[in-house]
């Protein structure tokens, strides 16, 4: 005790905070909750159970160092009871000499929401060939949950080498439904996703979304830096555009009940923290979980026990959040 007295009268200078800095999100409720216990409630997505509110966002695959990436990832969302989206599963399409890069449910599990992941320029190609067999063999091999199919039009315009899509990803997406028989999800890569296009999304019969929205990697942005100075310059203005994540709440919401009705939802992008993620997720009329792509890849492509301890924390503030705060109205 004296050792710790100590401490607190030598950081007591440093600890001062401005007013400034107070969190106008929140009412701070200390009074009416005991310490929490250590498990949060069980969250259902698709067919099985989260017991951490919290989507590992698709990052990467068929690169050198992918295995390890999501072999780490695979291993804490197991011992935390979090979901899983898989990068990019292009490479596997025609060549399974990766595969062991995404092979990840032995790992996370059978009780865990994991999908794979492809392009929407990728499905309208397999559509048109009538190799959709080549796609449902692909998430059978994985023993996926579903399948997200991500929007990037902004990002295939801008990469030289990029895709170009011939019709409205509404209209592949309905095509698609009617082929296959897993859950399909749809994402956003960086950019988020308006209004009306939301509202198309959830008329479909499709399993969900993940927001991927505005703030956080942006790959139109990405994919301007590696163009030649003029074509930056010129197109630059393209990285503004987008939609945050907050905002997209707020689309969600305006959107009639029956529309959202069991919809899966990840709130993604530009989710800096396990704060800002419980804000969203209280702010938001329907059930949800907060996804993180970045802050997970920082801690997993080092040593499992940095991704452990941050996954840890990340629980302890979720847990003191549930416990003491309110959102203010």
């Amino acid at each position: 005790m004296e050792s710790r007295k100590k401490d607190h009268i030598d950081l007591a200078l440093r600890s001062q905070i401005s007013k400034d800095f107070s969190n106008k999100k929140f009412n701070y409720e200390p009074a009416l909750s005991s310490h929490p216990l250590d498990d949060l409630p069980e969250q259902k997505f698709l067919n099985k159970k989260l017991r951490l509110p919290v989507w590992v966002s698709s990052m990467t695959g068929g690169t050198a160092q992918a295995k390890h990436i999501n072999t780490n990832l695979a291993k804490v969302c197991y011992k935390f009871g979090m979901g899983m989206g898989l990068g990019s599963c292009r490479p596997l399409l025609d060549d399974n000499s990766r595969f062991a890069d995404f092979d990840m449910r032995s790992i996370i599990g059978d009780d865990l929401p994991l999908l794979a992941n492809l392009g929407i320029a990728q499905i309208e190609e397999l559509l048109k060939k009538g190799e959709i067999d080549k796609l449902v063999e692909m998430v059978d091999n994985l023993q996926v949950d579903g399948l997200f199919v991500h929007l990037n039009p902004l990002q295939e315009y801008l990469q030289p080498e990029g895709d170009r899509i011939r019709f409205s990803p509404i209209e592949t997406l309905q095509r698609l439904l009617e082929k296959v028989n897993f859950p399909i999800l749809v994402k956003e890569v960086g950019q988020g996703i308006g209004p009306k296009s939301l509202e198309a999304l959830m008329d479909l019969d499709i399993a969900g979304i993940e927001f991927g929205a505005f703030g956080g990697t942006n790959f139109a942005q990405m994919e301007l830096l590696r163009s030649d100075e003029e074509k930056q310059k010129l197109l630059n203005p393209l990285a503004s555009i987008g939609h945050t994540a907050e905002e997209m709440v707020e689309f969600i919401n305006d959107l009639p009940y029956a529309v959202m009705n069991n919809k899966n939802i990840i709130i993604s992008g530009g989710v800096n923290d396990w704060l800002e993620g419980y804000y969203l997720m209280n702010k938001i009329k329907y059930p949800s979980v907060f996804g993180q792509a970045s802050a997970f890849l920082k801690y997993a492509q080092g040593d499992y026990k940095q991704l452990n301890n941050y996954v840890l924390n990340l629980k302890k503030g979720l847990l003191m959040a549930q416990t003491y705060l309110t959102i203010r109205e």
